[in-house]
C-alpha cells in the first residue's frame, strides 16, 4: 500500500471526537485503502476486531441492507456494549435515506462513524441538515507527486514526467503497460458517468454527458461560458439547452470528476461568476477522454499545481487585474498567496509576459512563479521556483 500520511494524521486525530468523519472524493482515489489503513491503525493499537465493522455498500450480498432501516438493525445488534465502536461504511450514498442509519447510530453515543462517498450531493442534502455541525469532510485526491514519488524514488525529473503524463490514481503505480493504463482510466470515467452522473438525471442522455466531460477535459486552463459549451455540444450535433448543460455540469463537478474555478477581480476587490475554468481531477482524464491530440503540456502543469493547492486546503480563483491574468489566488487562513504557472521562462520575453500580471498587484503578499527551469530567483519580489521542488516541499 502507498502511505497516505496527511489523511492518515487527520483521521487519527479526530479519533473518538464527537463528530462523524465524511471521506469523500473521485472513485478510485483511494478512499476505501484509507479506510483500511485506519482500521488496521485501529487493530495494533489494541483495538478488538470485535469493535470494528465495515461495509462496502457497492458488494454486499444482503440486499436488505440497502434499506436504511434493516441497515441500523443489522449494525446495531453487533454493537459491543461498554466499549467504543467504530463503523466503517464504503459508498454509504448508494443506501437511500441512509442519513436516518447514521443519525441514528450517531445518537447512541459508543459509535465512532466513519462513511464514504463519491459525490458531494450527499453531503448537499439532509444529511447537512442532521448532521450540520457533527461531522468534518475529509477529501481525498488521487497521489499527490509527493507520494507518488515516495513510492517510484529515482531521478525526479524522469518520475515527474511521468506523473504529468499518466497521472495519480493509485493502482496507476501497478500497470506498466499503457494501453491497459489507458483502458483503466477510461474505466473509472465511465463508472463515474454511469453511476454518479446518469444515475442522478433521468432520461440521462450518455452521449451528451461524454461530450461534455471530453470539452471540460480539453478546455482546461481556458475560460469556459454556458454560452460557449452549448454552442460547442451544438457544433457536434448534440441537441441540447443551457438548462440540460448546466444540471449535467453540476453532476460533474459534484463526482468531484471535474472542478470549477471561478474569476476573482483583484483591483476591484470582487468575485465574479462569469467565464470561470474548469480543471479535472487528474491529468490522466485528458488522454483517456480526448487523446494525445492537441497535448497541451502547459495546460497540464497548470492543472497539477491547482489540484495541488486543493488537496493543500487553499480558496482557489483565477485573479484579474487591469488586463492581465494570474492563474491562480491561493487564500488559506486569511492569507493571500499569488501563483503564476509556465514550462519554462528562459526566454526573456517570456518571463515578462509571464510576470507583468504579478508587477501589477500592489499588496505585500507572495507572489510565485513556478516553471520548470531550474533554480530559486527572486527578482522585485516576485519568487522564481522549480515546480517539481515545490511540490515535493513539506
Amino acid at each position: 500500500m502507498i502511505q497516505r500520511p496527511e489523511y492518515m494524521e487527520r483521521l487519527i486525530n479526530a479519533k473518538d471526537k464527537e463528530i462523524i468523519k465524511v471521506i469523500t472524493g473521485v472513485r478510485r482515489s483511494g478512499k476505501s485503502t484509507i479506510m483500511k489503513m485506519f482500521r488496521d491503525y485501529l487493530l495494533n493499537t489494541r483495538i478488538e476486531s470485535d469493535q470494528i465493522q465495515y461495509l462496502n455498500m457497492e458488494i454486499i450480498s444482503d440486499l436488505e441492507l440497502y434499506h436504511f432501516k434493516k441497515l441500523y438493525d443489522f449494525l446495531d445488534s453487533r454493537l459491543v456494549t461498554g466499549k467504543n465502536n467504530y463503523i466503517f461504511l464504503d459508498e454509504i450514498q448508494l443506501v437511500d435515506n441512509f442519513e436516518k442509519t447514521i443519525n441514528s447510530l450517531f445518537a447512541k453515543g459508543n459509535a465512532d462513524i466513519y462513511i464514504t462517498g463519491s459525490n458531494a450531493h450527499m453531503l448537499s442534502g439532509e444529511l447537512a441538515t442532521l448532521l450540520s455541525g457533527r461531522y468534518i469532510e475529509l477529501h481525498v485526491l488521487p497521489l499527490s507527486f509527493k507520494e507518488y514519488y515516495s513510492f517510484v524514488l529515482g531521478e525526479k525529473t524522469e518520475a515527474f514526467q511521468k506523473y504529468l503524463d499518466g497521472g495519480g490514481f493509485p493502482y496507476s503505480l501497478q500497470i506498466d503497460d499503457v494501453r491497459t493504463y489507458n483502458d483503466y482510466i477510461t474505466g473509472i470515467i465511465n463508472t463515474v458517468l454511469l453511476k454518479d452522473v446518469l444515475a442522478r438525471n433521468k432520461r440521462g442522455d450518455a452521449l451528451l454527458v461524454e461530450q461534455l466531460a471530453k470539452f471540460l477535459a480539453s478546455s482546461a486552463g481556458n475560460f469556459i461560458t454556458m454560452k460557449k459549451i452549448v454552442d460547442t455540444l451544438v457544433s457536434y450535433g448534440q441537441k441540447t439547452t443551457s438548462e440540460t448543460v448546466s444540471s449535467y455540469l453540476v453532476s460533474l463537478i459534484e463526482s468531484f470528476l471535474f472542478y470549477r474555478c471561478d474569476r476573482y477581480d483583484i483591483s476591484g476587490k470582487k468575485y465574479l461568476s462569469t467565464n470561470s475554468k474548469y480543471y479535472s481531477v487528474d491529468t490522466s482524464l485528458k488522454t483517456a477522454l480526448v487523446g494525445n491530440r492537441r497535448l497541451n503540456l502547459g495546460s497540464r502543469l497548470e492543472s497539477i499545481v491547482y489540484i495541488e493547492l486543493k488537496r493543500r486546503g487553499y480558496e482557489i480563483y483565477v485573479g484579474t487585474t487591469n488586463n492581465y491574468e494570474v492563474d491562480f489566488i491561493a487564500i488559506k487562513d486569511g492569507v493571500t498567496e499569488y501563483y503564476q504557472v509556465s514550462l519554462t521562462v528562459m526566454d526573456d520575453n517570456t518571463y515578462d509576459r509571464e510576470v507583468r500580471s504579478l508587477l501589477e498587484i500592489k499588496d505585500n503578499y507572495r507572489k510565485i512563479l513556478l516553471t520548470q527551469d531550474l533554480g530559486y530567483y527572486n527578482d522585485n519580489g516576485i519568487e522564481q521556483i522549480n515546480v517539481i521542488e515545490w511540490l515535493l516541499e513539506e
